[in-house]
Formats: C-alpha cells, sequence, structure tokens
C-alpha cells in the first residue's frame, strides 16, 4: 500500500482551515448552516486569489446510470437510467516553481468495464451487448486523445486528481510492477480516507471500484492529502467534501467566470438546485421535504454528510454564469438527456466549457 508523500508546502500546498469544526455539532442543521456560513466565507476568500491561467472541461465517454442512484428518492419518472457524461478537466496554475498542469478526472474508461457493476450490466445483456452500447455508449474521446488535441504531452502532466476513486484505473497513468506509468512525471493527489477506504472495501462499495485499479501503484506517485488545500498560487483548491465516499473531495477552481465547483455528490445543477428542476419529480420532492439538495446515492455512505458536503459546494460556488437561480457546479459525471430515457434531460447542463489560455509547455514558462 502507498504511503504519504510529503511535498514542499511552500510550493503547492496551504492548509485551508475555513471549515475547521463546522461538522462538530450534534444536530444536523447546524452542521448544515456552520458548513453554508463558512462556504460563503471561503467563497469570498478565494475571489481575492488569482485566477487559472487555464481550465478546460471535456467530455469523454456517456454511459447509463441508474437514476434511481442519480437522484435518489426524488426522481419519479419512469426511465431506468440517465445517460452520465464523464469530464476530463485540465487546469493550469501558478506556482513558485512555475506552471503546473492537473489533470482532474481523468478516466481511463477503456480500462475500467471490470468494475463490478458495469460487469454485471453487460452480463445481463449478455449477447445484446454490440447493439446497447450502439444505443447508449457515445465514446466521445479519450484522456490521450483529449491531451493530444491540445498539444500536451503526457511528460507535461504534473498532477492528477479524482473527486474519488469510484470505477477508476490508475495503474495505466501511474504505473505497476507490470508496466510503466503513461504519465512519467504525474503524482496522484488524494484525500488519505479515500486512499485507505479503496485498499479495504466493504462489499457493496467493491461493487463501484476497479479491481486492481490502484494496486502496485509506486508509493512515490501518491500524495495523501491530510484535509483541504489550496494549489499553488491559491486559484486551485482540493477542499474535502466528505459523503459520495469516505474520502471524497471537491476541486474548486477560480476562473473569470467565478468560483467553479467539480464533484460526483450531484449529477446535474438540478441536483443543486431542485426547486427550480423541470425533471419529473424533483421539484415535487424539495417542495414536500424542504430538502435543497438531492444526492448521487449509489453507496450511501454517508448521506448526511453528501447532503452537508453539497450545500458546502453551493456556498463556495456562488451563482451559476449561465444562470443565477442554480450554483456554478461543475459535476464531475453530469446527467446529460437521451431519447431512450425521457424525462431526465436536465433543465441546465454546464457541458464542456473553456476559460483561460493554455501554455503547452509549462516548462519554459515560470511563474512570475
Amino acid at each position: 500500500m502507498a504511503v504519504t508523500t510529503h511535498i514542499a508546502q511552500s510550493t503547492l500546498t496551504r492548509a485551508i482551515h475555513h471549515f475547521d469544526g463546522t461538522r462538530d455539532a450534534a444536530r444536523p442543521m447546524d452542521r448544515v448552516e456552520a458548513v453554508r456560513r463558512a462556504g460563503e466565507m471561503f467563497r469570498q476568500d478565494m475571489l481575492t486569489h488569482p485566477t487559472v491561467q487555464f481550465y478546460k472541461a471535456m467530455e469523454l465517454v456517456r454511459v447509463p446510470y441508474p437514476s434511481k442512484f442519480a437522484y435518489l428518492n426524488a426522481y419519479a419518472g419512469l426511465a431506468p437510467f440517465v445517460h452520465l457524461c464523464n469530464k476530463l478537466f485540465v487546469i493550469q496554475f501558478h506556482t513558485a516553481d512555475g506552471i503546473k498542469t492537473l489533470l482532474a478526472s481523468p478516466s481511463d474508461w477503456e480500462h475500467q468495464r471490470a468494475t463490478p457493476f458495469f460487469a454485471q450490466l453487460d452480463k445481463k445483456a449478455g449477447p445484446l451487448v454490440p447493439v446497447m452500447e450502439a444505443l447508449v455508449l457515445r465514446k466521445t474521446n479519450t484522456v490521450l486523445g483529449a491531451l493530444a488535441n491540445l498539444g500536451i504531452q503526457p511528460e507535461q502532466v504534473d498532477y492528477i486528481t479524482y473527486d474519488h476513486l469510484h470505477t477508476q484505473n490508475l495503474t495505466r497513468w501511474l504505473g505497476s510492477p507490470d508496466e510503466p506509468g503513461l504519465f512519467p512525471n504525474a503524482k496522484l493527489l488524494v484525500m488519505k480516507e479515500e486512499w485507505a477506504s479503496a485498499h479495504g472495501l466493504i462489499p457493496w462499495q467493491n461493487q463501484w471500484y476497479c479491481p486492481g485499479g490502484i494496486r502496485g501503484i509506486p508509493e512515490n506517485r501518491v500524495i495523501q492529502l491530510e484535509g483541504s488545500v489550496f494549489l499553488g498560487d491559491g486559484s486551485v483548491a482540493l477542499v474535502r467534501t466528505k459523503g459520495h465516499t469516505e474520502g471524497n473531495h471537491s476541486i474548486v477552481v477560480n476562473t473569470p467566470q467565478g468560483i467553479l465547483v467539480t464533484s460526483e455528490n450531484g449529477v446535474s445543477l438540478d441536483a443543486y438546485a431542485p426547486a427550480q428542476s423541470r425533471i419529473p419529480g424533483l421539484a415535487d420532492y424539495a417542495a414536500r421535504t424542504g430538502a435543497e439538495v438531492i444526492i448521487n446515492g449509489n453507496t450511501q455512505e454517508y448521506v448526511v454528510d453528501q447532503y452537508i458536503s453539497m450545500v458546502q459546494e453551493k456556498a463556495m460556488a456562488g451563482p451559476c454564469f449561465l444562470d443565477p437561480r442554480f450554483p456554478n457546479v461543475m459535476p464531475s459525471s453530469e446527467s446529460a438527456g437521451h431519447w431512450l430515457f425521457p424525462g431526465t434531460a436536465p433543465t441546465l447542463r454546464m457541458g464542456e466549457f473553456e476559460s483561460g489560455q493554455l501554455i503547452s509547455n509549462p516548462a519554459l514558462k515560470k511563474a512570475a
């Protein structure tokens, strides 16, 4: 098992203390309000930091995902699935050691089908797998293809991170005893709880983790984070948002379009503003229960914390630059409409997005 790799605090990370103690109250709603206030203060602080050098969200692949999980207890339509769009985020930010390139959610989807949940779907489909793939699997791009389109070489990737490790196969990127990693200089940024959890899963968790997906990764390629941190000049933050998994974190980025917050705690902007949703059942559920968010609940590890974390994400994000009725949240896997799944199209989608200027060879440009 990999152990913590220590990194120079002065060049990469600075601890975030805005949320210290906000989840200590005995009453859950007291925790909600404490986290909300801290999130709003965090947002105001982060807005004083520089904006990122470059940010781009790109579609990789769309897959079916059970609607009963996507909108836990709230969805009232008939479609058994939503169409979930997995994205890659390419982020460049300044540090004292120059511009660094971070990939968020670089899913090696070509080698993740052994994840038990999706393997079971294939088994049920049997000989119809090619037909089902043609209908509902949309292969837009791969991580390597997306990077090539941007002119980024694999050796130019400094860090990779995931809001959580469901379905991920990291060995192709970081290496194993059997093969070298394709990103020879990259290190994984991960919360220590997520890394530990992924090495000792209970049965319903393991249905969502790719077998062997982290096995044998060299320990010097993994940076286990003790808690929330700013990266570099503070234009990027990894904020612990426990809930969807024990070690879940959100990728928070300051852009000219505002603070963008990425995770899979929710699968659409509708999940963060259900009262504004046209998806069957969501607005009614919000009105009946008073719920201000609808969680993505496939494993339900820490559902109270997940609810609180989604409120936290909304507070950190502020109003969406596309429509202020929704928060400025960029889900790492965002629901999209599909003709086979009527009534699941989100009221508003963030989709693909680009901001800032890409530095194609960061090694040639040091931070000011």
